[in-house]
């Protein structure tokens, strides 16, 4: 049976659009450490 409707194939940085900086993983560090820290003095 042929595919009437083929799936398009994208490139993932076509997909995205743009260069992504990588931000997001010193904001994660850094809320886990201030997590951890509160948790540590609250308990």
């Amino acid at each position: 049976m042929v595919e009437r409707n083929p799936t398009p194939h994208i490139s993932t940085e076509d997909a995205r659009g743009g260069v992504t900086p990588h931000v997001t993983r010193y904001v994660l560090g850094i809320s886990l450490v201030l997590v951890i820290f509160a948790w540590l003095l609250l308990r």
